[in-house]
């Protein structure tokens, strides 16, 4: 399912009507910070079974 120019207009909108203005800042700050934390916990996920792939190899 793609989402082009107008519908995306279209949810941008229904957002600051939800929300108001003055609440966007803090709720594209919460939406950053969450992904942020969520592409860490995925690379830590990484990580371990890169070692533990090692550790099972040796």
């Amino acid at each position: 399912m793609k989402f082009g120019t107008p519908e995306l207009l279209i949810i941008l909108l229904v957002v600051i009507v939800i929300f108001g203005p003055t609440q966007i800042p803090k709720l594209t700050k919460m939406i950053g910070k969450s992904v942020k934390n969520l592409r860490a916990g995925m690379s830590e996920d990484e990580d371990e079974e890169k070692k533990e792939k090692g550790k099972t190899e040796e």
